[in-house]
């Protein structure tokens, strides 16, 4: 295990998923008005555990991932989004739930960021001798 692993833990890929999630969800809502979109999501708990487990891991964000693909989640955590009411177009983006989808996952990606700021000021602390 290298040295930021053992510091910063998953924090990175924590935040590469929200990241991600935040993208899709954002598509979602820009799609909203258009006949047969299927909104898409992540599994976030499956998307993280496959992003954590085995020993290979992408150095770079053009690298292939463990899987082959490129990107954060692969395509066994992406979902689509199963309406309550769908619409007669076919679209199945439902605003109000994107917006809180979206909104829950902004909240966990800046508690990931002051986690990881947290750990990069005590580390910084630790190296100074403080």
């Amino acid at each position: 295990m290298s040295f930021t692993d053992r510091v910063f833990g998953t924090s990175g890929q924590a935040m590469a998923l929200r990241a991600q999630r935040l993208e899709l969800i954002a598509a979602n809502l820009a799609n909203q008005d258009t006949p047969g979109y299927k909104a898409r999501d992540i599994d976030f708990a499956a998307a993280m555990q496959a992003a954590t487990a085995g020993g290979l891991r992408r150095t770079h964000a053009r690298h292939l991932n463990a899987n082959g693909g490129m990107g954060a989640a692969n395509e066994q955590s992406l979902l689509y989004r199963v309406p309550s009411q769908p619409a007669l177009d076919g679209n199945t983006v439902e605003a109000q739930r994107e917006h809180a989808e979206f909104m829950d996952n902004a909240i966990r990606y800046q508690a990931s960021l002051t986690i990881l700021d947290s750990r990069i000021k005590s580390t910084q602390r630790a190296i100074r001798g403080e």
